[in-house]
């Protein structure tokens, strides 16, 4: 089982940004994002195929951007624009399907804090 590992996580003014990684331990076919604030549904963010294609959650589309370096089994969340209703564990995920927000993943990360306040 792939094993991954996120980071880049903290506290931000509304309006900051951040970046997060992940690192896997092998390449995958595609990988995504998803967050989950304690008490609610995880919510896909974002996903990526080993192509480049991405898709993105509408309450992320603009201010958020996936990205990878394939080669390194390296993924990336560049958050611009941060609102407070951002706030909760990111976590970096194998999806089951590829191209969807669809929030059944084959493995994911510990996870890495993110807080945005007003």
């Amino acid at each position: 089982q792939v094993q991954l590992v996120e980071s880049g996580g903290g506290s931000v003014q509304a309006g900051g940004s951040l970046k997060l990684s992940c690192t896997a331990s092998y390449s995958r076919n595609c990988m995504a994002w998803f967050r989950q604030v304690p008490g609610k549904e995880r919510e896909g963010v974002a996903g990526i195929d080993r192509n480049g294609r991405t898709n993105y959650a509408d309450s992320v589309k603009g201010r958020f951007t996936i990205s990878q370096e394939y080669a390194k089994n390296t993924l990336y969340l560049q958050m611009n624009s941060l609102k407070p209703e951002d706030t909760a564990m990111y976590y970096c995920a194998i999806p089951y399907l590829c191209g969807t927000l669809v929030t059944d993943y084959r493995s994911w990360g510990p996870g890495t804090q993110v807080t945005v306040s007003s």
